[in-house]
């Protein structure tokens, strides 16, 4: 028996939420109806057995598997850290683990369960860790220790704010992990389960508990589906043998800062009948050959089902899950193959109590809300303080920019900060007397300002090549030198999002940007390859959010900054500087 069959919890309704609330439609249409497809009985069959207290792909399913599934049933990766396997694997040198494949592909594929990525490509030996950090909640000490652990590391020792308000430290190599896996658990961290086939960070509202107008408060519920998700940080085999990466958020904001039409599974928050809980939507997912927009599944959970609806949802999927295609892959394709209605009976089979009701009329997000930006000095609803929303360029930190963040959340704050799906940094419970004191504090005057450009506020960008072997162009510091030189050509009269992916696995999120721009190599004047990119143009995001499309394909870098300020004439109200001077 799975864990979901069992766990149910007690949470009191948000305050406002008794009182009657106006029926809403839901946050995407739903697609036309067509007749679901046939199905045959042992399509639904579950595919894996619980096996020596860990899932395993049954014989008869594992024709046409992908390598991936391969090297899962070669060796469970969750042994490495529940059984501790990881300790005698640092004990080895890399020419030791390359000469076997089964070490080989520890490093490579099986460590990813805990966490840790081999940048064999360009920097063999060294990995990035990524971590569990639910709602993009961290504290002061333990940002103080990721910056230790990088410091080490020296120019290869950064972190990064990612598109899922967590961290990712980079430099670290195999004989450190142990230690660093231990500090990690000294402050309350993990990096379990956060890579892979595996469910990634759970997102949530970042100004959840102290945002005057939130509609719930997103970090219970957030903080729960993390520890559910990995049994409390001790591994959870469960959810461990997951088809592909499967991506949760719990909306709490009526800015939808949380992005629930590109997760796997959406809480969005709903009344029915006097009781609080959440309507759901499902399949939102990129890849390098398909991004789709999540779908409602036509059901609602009060909030005490919280955890056995995302339990009975990874069941379906683990149990049903195609393993072939690693392209094919993902949840929706699941859904397509069984129809809405079908995933939605599979789903609910799975449910303790074996029922799920219909989704809610009432729902309780203002379609018409404006999206609010969070940079710069705001009240809290705890009267007295203040959050300040800090730009941090591209998400990218040093160690010395950690430990100074670590020093105003405890100086200014309650030594806690927060993190954005957008690379940025929150640093909450200000005393309102107090911001002015921290305005004017050096590190804010520099690069991690509480008053970015109206460009650099909205720049997202992934790794890139500097880093990640699957990138095609560098991202970082090319979007950061692009944006400043349109930044020279026009002016923009309100914030548009630019965002960067460096391949077309789009970590970066192009499709949802104003402007997006992924890697590609292209030719140049002289006909020789050279880094270029495809420019995106008219994603959305919130409750009218859409899929951008493709503008112009395989543009050279050196071309983007005039192609962008077209677009920003074009498109979004810009005016070139050279009108604007002869104007004044």
């Amino acid at each position: 028996m799975t864990s979901s069959t069992s766990l149910s919890l007690r949470f009191s309704p948000p305050p406002h939420t008794l009182l009657p609330s106006k029926p809403r439609r839901s946050l995407v249409v739903a697609a036309a109806q067509t007749a679901p497809p046939a199905v045959e009985a042992d399509r639904l069959e579950p595919r894996v057995e619980l096996r020596d207290g860990f899932f395993i792909l049954k014989e008869k399913f594992r024709k046409g598997i992908n390598p991936q599934e391969k090297v899962k049933i070669e060796s469970e990766p969750l042994k490495l850290f529940m059984e501790n396997g990881i300790e005698e694997l640092a004990k080895k040198s890399m020419e030791e683990i390359d000469s076997e494949k089964l070490t080989k592909d520890d490093i490579d594929v099986r460590l990813k369960w805990l966490g840790l990525f081999h940048r064999r490509k360009h920097q063999y030996g060294k990995f990035m860790m990524r971590l569990k950090l639910p709602n993009g909640v961290t504290t002061s000490a333990q940002t103080r220790y990721l910056a230790s652990v990088i410091r080490k590391y020296g120019e290869d020792g950064c972190a990064d704010v990612t598109t899922r308000q967590n961290w990712q430290i980079r430099g670290v190599v195999l004989p450190d992990v142990p230690e660093i896996l231990k500090g990690l658990a000294s402050v309350g961290l993990t990096s379990l389960q956060s890579g892979m086939d595996n469910v990634r960070n759970p997102v949530g509202n970042p100004i959840a508990g102290i945002d005057p107008d939130e509609i719930v408060d997103t970090r219970p519920y957030t903080n729960l589906l993390s520890h559910f998700i990995t049994a409390n940080s001790r591994g959870n085999p469960d959810f461990s043998n997951l088809p592909r990466k499967w991506n949760v958020c719990v909306v709490g904001s009526h800015d939808l800062y949380e992005h629930p039409h590109i997760n796997d599974l959406a809480y969005m928050p709903a009344n029915k009948d006097g009781r609080f809980g959440f309507n759901l939507l499902v399949g939102g997912f990129f890849s390098a050959k398909r991004c789709e927009e999540a779908i409602p599944l036509d059901a609602w959970v009060p909030a005490d089902d919280v955890l056995p609806l995302c339990g009975a949802v990874l069941e379906a999927f683990r149990d049903l899950g195609t393993r072939g295609n690693r392209q094919k892959t993902r949840m929706m394709w699941l859904i397509d193959e069984l129809g809405i209605e079908g995933f939605r009976a599979e789903v609910e089979k799975r449910m303790p109590s074996g029922k799920l009701e219909r989704e809610s009329s009432e729902d309780l997000v203002n379609k018409q809300w404006e999206r609010r930006d969070y940079f710069g000095v705001h009240p809290q609803k705890q009267e007295g303080l203040s959050y300040i929303g800090l730009h941090c360029p591209v998400g990218r930190l040093q160690a010395d920019d950690m430990d100074e963040l670590a020093r105003l959340a405890d100086t200014y704050g309650s030594g806690e900060l927060r993190l954005t799906v957008e690379q940025n940094i929150i640093i909450p419970n200000v005393e309102t007397s107090k911001t002015q004191a921290l305005l004017q504090e050096p590190f804010l005057k520099n690069r991690f300002s509480p008053e970015p450009s109206i460009l650099m506020k909205g720049l997202v960008a992934c790794t890139g090549s500097q880093f990640c072997g699957q990138a095609i162009i560098e991202t970082k510091l090319r979007a950061l030198k692009v944006t400043e030189e349109v930044e020279r050509l026009v002016a923009v009269p309100k914030p548009v999002r630019m965002h960067w992916t460096g391949c077309p696995n789009t970590c970066g999120q192009v499709q949802v940007a104003d402007i997006g721009f992924m890697g590609c190599l292209t030719r140049g004047e002289n006909g020789k390859a050279v880094e270029g990119a495809d420019v995106y143009v008219g994603g959305r995001i919130g409750s009218d959010s859409h899929i951008g499309e493709i503008y112009k394909k395989s543009v050279p870098v050196t071309d983007l900054a005039p192609l962008v300020a077209e677009i920003l004439v074009k498109e979004f109200g810009a005016v070139p500087r050279v009108r604007e001077e002869n104007e004044d």
